[in-house]
């Protein structure tokens, strides 16, 4: 019944999205200056917003164009290629990015500025509440970014920004978007849509999502060699699907808005469901048929989330300040892990968080703004893996930012203090957090800019990490947290070169992070419940690295044109006990695209080093290359119609990702080609 409403929403959209297209010219308006402009705008760096050619902070954006080539996958899976960026691959179920070797509670994943209220950073295993396909635009922040989100993005920040509270009128009283498509590989198909109408002032948005698979095929035996030898067994068969790798996702949203000449607000709502497989994990039980014979029942997940969000924005003259922004939201979610049909376990987090900042008037290149954030979450856990007691958690947080921009330099800081309180059936924890960063740039010439940041940022452990105590079956551990385990806090430096020339263009990042206190599970070398144990202990650490990218123009033709270009990352974690586990190996790139009016595509070359630099109790990983393509085909070259056809892994490659924990025993899909539709109206 859920299946067929789903479809049927999908369907009106598909009938609006087509009505309209067909009452529309072909041709799209060109894009103006302005609209260019503000697209290069990254609201996530700064409340006022800064142009990406002028950070001193990495930066990627995936706008809705490449979220529509992307295939249907989690967040993690859907930014995993960026530089820096890969993903913890947990199936394909559920997967969180990964930042320069930093995950979990060191990233911060927002909606709109605001965080998800959910408990995907507890364990690899929980998805995260939103899904790529709603968004209209993705910013990852590469690195400590603690000033404008607080503790939690000490390793960097997702911000999922989409449009379900129109923040402007639609153009001609209507707009919308549609994308329909099918792969191979796990017999996939997604819809998805968003319609946004008015009625005078009022803007009413809706939008729906569903995507579907089944088990992925993988081209080799799903446990690695390493891990078949470790267990002194050999592979019994080859190729065929991951057992347990199916997905079955939904999301409906509605949203109203008020928009005027001085700003906006609106409210919106949103439900999504979700159940997925976890391969490799199978809960054991006595035999039905036979006793004293155990069974395996397959441990899928079922995931709900019901959010309530509230935005606005108002231009006005309040002395120093000329923009009022406020965001908040309230969420009730239940993770639910079932033993075949059995329930075994729930986590359930439910709670508020909101956030107001004051844009100040720009005079003399200086802006800046002043904002408070604040979040109560209620979160608790019932059953046999329940492993972190019940706790209340509580912040508060409080910062400013500023930026003096002078004739071709200029210098930009800011400073944030956080307060964190914990109540557990354990005990309960307080801290006071305090970052700051401190940082200049210079443009030598209107295409290059130089930039240099230094920043210290402060996080305060979680619930986790401090009251852990039992075991936790997708980390396959028994895992100990420690209730006197202090703030952690990264220093860190940052260098930033950017050029934009009219053929080539780069970015290089490098950056140094030195942590004290870096809280790191470790194992103890004990068993409990027939699984290793694990504790949480606290030493000094450093991650050093470097993101690259370039660009070149190698031939243009009027509209018609053909690029190269390249990207590189490597990171390298060490502590005073030894390598962090899963950090991620090298990666470099090189894409070959041709552009024009009706037909675009590319080709791209990934290779992956492998890992030999492991913690204990860490396998490593061999390297791997994989091929992917694109082309797509818009109908005498209009832009709200694309036709497309995405291959990844054409090579058929094994691809197991280091920073994932079921690399051993579940290695990534094999080749996967994608077929699809995207319309504008």
């Amino acid at each position: 019944m859920i299946r067929r409403v789903a479809l049927s929403a999908a369907s009106l959209l598909v009938l609006a999205a087509a009505t309209a297209a067909h009452a529309k010219d072909a041709a799209a308006p060109p894009a103006s200056a302005q609209d260019a402009e503000v697209s290069k705008v990254i609201v996530t760096a700064a409340p006022y917003g800064v142009s990406a050619d002028a950070l001193t902070a990495s930066v990627a954006v995936l706008d809705r164009t490449d979220l529509d080539l992307a295939a249907p996958k989690g967040l993690g899976d859907a930014l995993a290629g960026l530089p820096g960026v890969r993903s913890t691959t947990f199936g394909a179920g559920a997967s969180r990015p990964v930042v320069r070797g930093l995950a979990g509670p060191r990233v911060q994943v927002l909606t709109n500025g605001v965080g998800q209220i959910d408990a995907s950073a507890l364990s690899p295993d929980h998805q995260v509440a939103t899904d790529p396909g709603e968004a209209e635009r993705i910013e990852v922040l590469r690195g400590p970014a603690a000033l404008a989100y607080g503790g939690s993005a000490i390793g960097g920040v997702v911000n999922i920004i989409d449009d379900r509270i129109a923040t402007q009128q639609p153009t001609d009283g209507m707009s919308g978007r549609l994308l329909a498509s099918r792969g191979t590989g796990d017999d996939s198909y997604a819809l998805s849509g968003a319609v946004h109408a008015t009625v005078g002032p009022m803007v009413l948005t809706l939008d729906a999502l569903k995507r579907e698979s089944k088990d992925y095929k993988i081209p080799v035996y799903p446990e690695s060699a390493r891990q078949l030898a470790l267990e002194g067994e050999t592979a019994e068969g080859g190729a065929g699907r991951l057992e347990n790798s199916a997905v079955d996702l939904e999301t409906f949203g509605a949203g109203l808005s008020y928009v005027g000449d001085k700003g906006f607000v609106g409210m919106s709502i949103k439900r999504t469901d979700s159940t997925y497989g976890v391969p490799g994990h199978a809960h054991e039980h006595e035999g039905e048929a036979e006793a004293g014979h155990e069974e395996e029942s397959a441990v899928t997940i079922g995931l709900k989330q019901t959010r309530i969000d509230l935005r606005g924005e108002y231009d006005a003259d309040l002395g120093p300040f000329a923009k009022v922004r406020f965001s908040g939201g309230h969420a009730d979610y239940t993770h639910t892990e079932f033993e075949g049909d059995a329930v075994g376990t729930k986590f359930t987090s439910d709670g508020y968080e909101g956030r107001l900042e004051l844009v100040q008037t720009e005079r003399g290149g200086w802006k800046g703004a002043v904002g408070v954030q604040a979040l109560r979450r209620n979160f608790d856990a019932i059953g046999d893996e329940a492993y972190v007691p019940k706790t209340k958690i509580t912040e508060f947080g409080a910062f400013t930012q500023q930026r003096l921009e002078l004739d071709g330099y200029g210098y930009e800081g800011g400073l944030r203090i956080d307060t964190r309180e914990l109540d557990s059936l354990k005990g309960k924890a307080d801290f006071t957090n305090l970052s700051g960063s401190v940082g200049a740039f210079w443009r030598p010439t209107t295409e290059s800019f130089v930039g240099l940041a230094l920043s210290r940022s402060s996080r305060a452990p979680t619930e986790s990490e401090l009251f852990a105590e039992g075991p936790h079956a997708a980390t396959r551990g028994f895992e100990i947290g420690d209730a006197d385990l202090k703030e952690e806090t990264a220093t860190s430096l940052e260098a930033t070169l950017h050029y934009g020339g009219e053929r080539v263009s780069g970015d290089l990042h490098l950056y140094i992070a030195r942590y004290d206190g870096f809280i790191d599970l470790r194992p103890t070398g004990d068993e409990e419940d027939g699984l290793a144990v694990y504790r949480y202990v606290q030493t000094d650490a450093e991650f050093r690295g470097f993101e690259a990218e370039l660009a070149y123009r190698v031939w243009t033709d009027g509209q018609r044109s053909v690029n190269l270009h390249a990207g590189a990352d490597f990171v390298r974690g060490s502590s005073d006990l030894g390598p962090p586990a899963r950090i991620p190996p090298y990666s470099v790139s090189l894409k070959a695209s041709y552009q024009a009016p009706m037909w675009s595509g590319d080709v791209e070359v990934r290779r992956t080093g492998g890992q030999e630099r492991v913690a204990q109790m860490e396998l490593p990983t061999d390297g791997y290359t994989v091929l992917n393509a694109t082309l797509a085909w818009k109908p005498a070259g209009s832009a709200r119609v694309r036709l497309f056809l995405d291959g990844r892994n054409l090579t058929n490659e094994e691809v197991r990702e280091h920073v994932s924990f079921l690399k051993d025993i579940a290695p990534s899909p094999g080749r996967q080609v994608r077929a699809g539709i995207a319309l504008r109206f």
